[in-house]
């Protein structure tokens, strides 16, 4: 059975940019993509850097496949499959997520 955790109102969400948020005991940064007005959600941790940072990564498109860029150490991860582009021994989860009634929901 699929639990699903409600986020944040998905007008709230500043397109483009992460916000995160804390879904049984995981960080989960949660992205908005205005070009393709999608949401995306993966954890927050990142492998290289070893920190809770992702959320607060840049979104970008290399060779068509839609990323957000670590702060720290400018490793890309993509936000569909959470493979790390620059070293493929890194990835990241990815969670499903949703929108109802209007607000984003996460299951991890």
């Amino acid at each position: 059975m699929t639990i699903w955790t409600p986020i944040i109102a998905k007008d709230k969400l500043t397109p483009d940019t992460g916000v995160c948020a804390l879904v049984n005991g995981k960080q989960v940064a949660i992205f908005f993509d205005r070009k393709t007005d999608q949401l995306f959600a993966i954890d927050n941790y990142c492998p290289a850097s070893k920190a809770n940072v992702l959320s607060r990564g840049l979104i970008s498109s290399i060779k068509d496949v839609l990323t957000v860029s670590s702060p720290l150490y400018k490793e890309h991860f993509s936000l569909t499959t959470g493979e790390c582009l620059e070293d493929a021994s890194l990835s990241v989860p990815v969670y499903a997520v949703r929108v109802t009634d209007g607000m984003v929901e996460v299951s991890v």
